[in-house]
């Protein structure tokens, strides 16, 4: 049996540190410490919750993210 491959660590990071940046300011940033998928979401989007390795959400609201949060 194949063995199981172990993801790639994530970066060490503090999600609230991007909460009242402007959302392109926030991407940038995040993409600099080594994130390799960033979400920006509006208020009360509707998605599935599978946790994704390497994926940082923001919930952006007038162009500020409001909320960060992993996977």
């Amino acid at each position: 049996m194949a063995s199981t491959p172990t993801p790639p660590a994530q970066p060490d990071d503090v999600p609230d540190s991007y909460v009242g940046l402007a959302a392109p300011e926030a991407e940038r940033i995040a993409r600099e410490r080594g994130w390799t998928t960033v979400r920006a979401l509006p208020p009360g989007a509707i998605i599935t919750m599978e946790f994704l390795q390497g994926r940082l959400n923001f919930e952006v609201e007038n162009g500020t993210v409001i909320r960060c949060w992993l996977g």
